[in-house]
């Protein structure tokens, strides 16, 4: 059965409905209050749904699956190429209805446990993006009474405390009382961040999915966690090639008339999720006691940043692997391509 194709616009709280009527032809292009949006789809006969991958859009997705319809959530990049002169809600559910109907690899439906668990990286990082601020504030601030201290977290919890009693005679009390309550929030801080990553580290006991890619090598908690929750079904990745394409680890091309040039990674796709696997490789590439025959052949022809990121490439394939054929990991592995 063919699918009718509906083209939504998601906002706050009025959406954009394109579609074509089956039975008329009459061409239907109109907004929906937020509380109707459901009831306008709860008798329909199933619809092949298309929206971008936006704020909201995989709650809404989870909803009209539920009602039997059809939803293929898609990048905005895509989405853009089909939106022709003016830009507004109507003209954008217009080029999602148009982008739905193209062969293309959707983005994939998140479940609310995943996406609980990328709210708990994302305010991790935000909380890490903070504690960052308030060490670089207080080393600038001090630099412009002439104290200087080293680069870190321990350097500066070392020194800070001679560092406030020796500038307490020539400064204001009130400004050595804040940066002093600036320097106690980091531990605050730092308790914040050490529970989330506790969370973090209780649903990674209870997923088979994390407990399985966290036997890669340089895939931690942190990685297998975020991984398995941004890719969603692995299944809707054809390969783990095109996954590691998705995550950014691939290099730009660029060329015509059959000359391909190879650029640097393109760095597309989510970036927290790139930079875990490219920490990841890092790590296994300079602190491995083995790293193996592959990594070290690499190294003699190609410089350090290029090995560590082919790595993070070859991990998120094997990322793939593991999940989408359901297998354990096997540190000596080598896949065979089918006759």
């Amino acid at each position: 059965m063919k699918l009718t194709p509906v083209g939504i616009d998601i906002a706050k709280n009025v959406i954009q409905v394109h579609h074509v009527d089956a039975k008329t032809g009459e061409v239907v292009n109109k907004p929906i209050r937020r509380a109707k949006f459901l009831e306008y789809f709860a008798n329909r006969a199933p619809c092949l749904i298309g929206m971008e991958a936006c704020g909201g859009a995989h709650h809404w997705a989870r909803q009209l699956t539920r009602m039997g319809h059809e939803v293929r959530l898609m990048a905005a990049e895509f989405v853009k190429a089909f939106n022709i002169r003016n830009k507004n809600d109507a003209a954008d559910a217009r080029a999602i209805w148009l982008a739905v109907q193209q062969p293309g690899r959707p983005v994939a439906v998140k479940t609310e446990m995943q996406q609980a668990v990328l709210a708990l990286h994302r305010m991790r990082e935000q909380l890490v993006k903070f504690r960052t601020m308030q060490i670089n504030c207080l080393r600038g601030l001090l630099t412009e009474y002439g104290e200087v201290m080293g680069k870190g977290r321990t350097a500066l919890d070392r020194a800070i405390p001679a560092i406030l009693d020796r500038v307490s005679e020539r400064l204001p009390t009130v400004l050595i009382d804040t940066m002093r309550e600036q320097w106690n929030g980091l531990t605050q801080r730092d308790g914040q961040i050490a529970r989330i990553e506790q969370r973090i580290r209780a649903w990674k006991k209870e997923d088979k999915a994390v407990r399985a890619i966290s036997e890669i090598p340089g895939v931690g908690m942190l990685t297998a966690t975020a991984a398995v929750a941004m890719m969603g079904d692995p299944r809707a990745f054809s390969s783990g090639r095109e996954f590691a394409a998705w995550a950014g680890l691939v290099p730009k091309q660029t060329g015509s008339g059959g000359k391909i040039n190879l650029l640097g990674i393109s760095r597309r796709g989510d970036t927290y999720l790139r930079t875990m696997l490219i920490h990841g490789a890092r790590s296994v590439v300079t602190n491995a006691k083995e790293p193996g025959p592959w990594i070290e052949q690499m190294k003699k022809r190609r410089p350090l940043n290029v090995v560590i990121v082919a790595l993070a490439n070859k991990m998120a394939r094997t990322i793939w692997a593991v999940l989408a054929h359901d297998r354990p990991y096997q540190k000596e592995y080598v896949s065979v391509r089918p006759a």
